[in-house]
């Protein structure tokens, strides 16, 4: 049985675990802000859920959450939006329960909505070509920047949040590495190629032109700095020059994201016989479970090549 809190303390206290988990995501799992407004979202729907029906989120029991799911999958909810949403409740009571603000996890014994496995989008390697060779016709010092990023981007497989704030310092000195913290605040060091180590030293004597004007000689410190806020590109930027340039390859721009980019990395490297453990590692993956659904990208792209080529699959015309 849950503890039952104490009415005199209601809203305010009820607000003050939320905070209290959302602080814990940044704080000791090193959770991305768009992860943690994520989970705060999904609380406040949920606690919206259970106010109408006069309980709190560290009163809910379990048979609240399976009609709250419910009422999600009525509602024609996504079945990877519910998922997330449960996702969200177990580990934020986990948390209550590590906090011993409840004896039990509510979350215990539901089971998760059923996600149909998808495999992730990749471009070819011509595609990828024909993105970084429209990259390099770009003239002046916006052309170098937007090659050292694309350059990096394929290379290195980096998240995009990860590519548009690297610190300067994340950049060995032999340019050939980069070093930095992603996702989960785990660091991470992963090797260049050499059509990226060229691509950033062609950038570096261009830098400083894009610091802001306000701070001219002063360095931020990213790799990649900008006059916006933050002090360094933001993913709305490359994601709209992306955009841009797969139209200007002649790609179907609705194919190209900085993720899928990611995923070619992966397949293109694990076609080229890279073993899973370094991919992994490469990809800043916590689980090999996720980097082996590239091992199931590979296995289709074999089986539509066997399709196409192997002479025993083709289709013998038939009678008139």
């Amino acid at each position: 049985m849950s503890r039952q809190p104490r009415s005199t303390v209601g809203q305010q206290r009820r607000s003050q675990f939320v905070e209290m988990f959302l602080d814990m995501l940044t704080a000791e799992c090193g959770a991305a802000q768009n992860t943690v407004v994520s989970y705060g979202r999904d609380l406040a729907h949920f606690e919206g859920f259970l106010s109408r029906r006069r309980r709190t989120l560290e009163s809910a029991e379990t048979a609240q959450i399976r009609r709250y799911l419910k009422e999600l999958s009525e509602a024609g909810m996504a079945v990877s939006t519910s998922a997330r949403r449960l996702s969200t409740l177990r580990r934020f009571y986990q948390f209550l329960c590590a906090e011993r603000v409840r004896d039990d996890d509510p979350t215990n014994g539901l089971d998760s909505p059923k996600l149909a496995q998808s495999l992730p989008k990749v471009l070819s390697e011509s595609q990828v070509d024909q993105l970084l060779a429209a990259a390099h016709n770009r003239p002046g010092a916006d052309g170098l920047r937007i090659v050292a990023l694309m350059e990096i981007l394929y290379a290195a497989g980096l998240r995009v949040s990860e590519l548009v704030g690297l610190p300067l310092a994340a950049l060995s000195r032999d340019g050939q590495l980069l070093t930095f913290r992603g996702k989960g605040n785990k660091e991470r060091m992963v090797p260049l190629s050499e059509p990226a180590i060229d691509a950033v030293a062609a950038y570096l004597p261009v830098r400083e032109s894009f610091f802001p004007k306000r701070q001219a000689g002063v360095d931020a410190g990213f790799l990649f700095p900008s006059r916006g806020k933050s002090g360094h590109l933001t993913r709305v930027w490359f994601n709209q020059s992306l955009t841009e340039l797969a139209v200007e390859a002649g790609l179907d721009f609705r194919l190209v994201s900085p993720h899928v980019l990611r995923h070619s990395f992966a397949s293109h490297l694990l076609a080229h016989g890279a073993d899973l453990r370094t991919l992994q590692q490469m990809l800043g993956h916590a689980d090999l479970s996720t980097t082996q659904i590239y091992t199931h990208v590979l296995d289709e792209r074999l089986k539509a090549l066997v399709a196409q080529a192997h002479p025993l699959a083709k289709t013998c015309p038939t009678k008139p």
